[in-house]
């Protein structure tokens, strides 16, 4: 069989305050593209042409003008919400694909973009369940001030809602703030059972440090009185925010490195041999690496990189990925994911404590997902792990 060369955008901030996250992504994705090209099975050869945004929202749309200028229709990338959406209407105006990799509030469809990454039924639905179990209903949730937090918060507040909690108090920072004096001082005054966390990059990093030392100050116990949960921490960051502040952590996602699957076990060892350097595998590495191999598949597919041809074909895609089996669903261009929460550990990884039995059916709008029915559809069953 005689194979293409297919050119791909790859698109992610591989430097700037959220960096660390995104050679991760970076890597992922250009991991995948090697282990294409080094399949004499596979029906094309990735060409990946690379930018970075370095964290800035100006940099996004030129990079994407540059991409499709030079021919490129498929690309790979982006981490930020505001980002994707700075991107979109490049994406529709010209007919091109965005493969967007990540974790996202939802509320969103375009046939312009494949969504790879986990819907919010995915993480924010089995976070609140478990929160609600197992600590309480009242929370206090800070974030970066953009659509994630924003749209995260109102999710989290209406769950609650309907479970009899509330969201005791809303703290936003600009991307990039590490000022955590004030923020750090009105949880602890607010006394919630929980710190619902959306910051992302280095305020995050901030956040966690400023908050375990606040609290041992005070001879508090920070993990056991305020545990502080997100549907955005992941192996590098733990590195990132330091010994100090590492554990204990409550994490939602559909993948960890601790996955305990052949499948996995592969992808980590080769993502270590390919970036001794790091950052490690996460969560944002495999979403990346799963976009690339589903679009290679679909490009093979297809026999083209038309872009109608490929969107006809994407739908019902199914790839054995490290966190177990994925695929698309044909009616929103979004993923089935396997949903899972873990506690990190000083050692920088997570202890996985609970995950879904079977792969969950994306639902972005949240239309059937909703506390209020008696039996949902696309809630996930999550099963005790440890």
């Amino acid at each position: 069989m005689a194979r293409r060369n297919v050119p791909i955008g790859i698109l992610f901030s591989a430097t700037g305050s959220y960096g660390t996250v995104g050679r991760t992504m970076l890597n992922g994705a250009l991991l995948a593209c090697r282990e294409i090209a080094a399949d004499e099975e596979a029906g094309i050869v990735p060409d990946p042409f690379v930018i970075d945004p370095e964290s800035r929202l100006s940099g996004y749309g030129p990079a994407v003008d540059a991409m499709l200028g030079r021919g490129i229709r498929h690309v790979v990338g982006c981490y930020t919400s505001s980002s994707r959406k700075e991107v979109i209407p490049i994406f529709e105006k010209r007919d091109s694909l965005l493969w967007y990799p990540a974790h996202y509030e939802g509320f969103e469809s375009s046939e312009n973009v494949v969504y790879t990454g986990a819907a919010p039924n995915h993480h924010i639905l089995p976070l609140v369940d478990f929160l609600v179990a197992r600590h309480g209903r009242r929370a206090f949730c800070i974030g970066s001030n953009y659509i994630w937090a924003w749209e995260s918060n109102r999710i989290l507040r209406d769950e609650l809602g309907q479970r009899g909690g509330a969201v005791l108090a809303e703290r936003y920072l600009p991307v990039g703030e590490t000022d955590m004096a004030r923020i750090v001082d009105a949880i602890i005054e607010a006394a919630p059972d929980f710190v619902f966390n959306s910051l992302i990059g280095e305020s995050a990093y901030a956040f966690f440090r400023a908050f375990r030392a606040e609290c041992r100050a005070r001879g508090i116990d920070q993990v056991r009185r305020f545990p502080v949960a997100s549907c955005n921490l992941s192996e590098p960051e733990l590195i990132e925010i330091g010994p100090e502040a590492i554990d204990g952590h409550l994490s939602s996602s559909v993948y960890f490195a601790a996955i305990d699957s052949d499948a996995n076990r592969r992808f980590v060892a080769a993502y270590d041999r390919a970036f001794p350097q790091g950052p490690v595998a996460s969560a944002e590495a495999e979403a990346a690496f799963i976009a690339v191999k589903l679009l290679a598949q679909t490009l093979t597919d297809a026999g083209t990189d038309a872009v109608a041809a490929v969107r006809a074909r994407v739908g019902g895609q199914k790839l054995d990925a490290p966190q177990g089996r994925v695929s698309i669903d044909p009616q929103t261009l979004h993923a089935y994911l396997t949903p899972r929460i873990g506690r990190s550990r000083a050692d920088g990884q997570f202890d996985i404590l609970m995950e879904a039995q079977d792969p969950v059916r994306p639902d972005p709008y949240l239309v059937r997902s909703s506390a209020t029915f008696e039996q949902p559809v696309f809630r996930p069953s999550l099963r005790i792990v440890s």
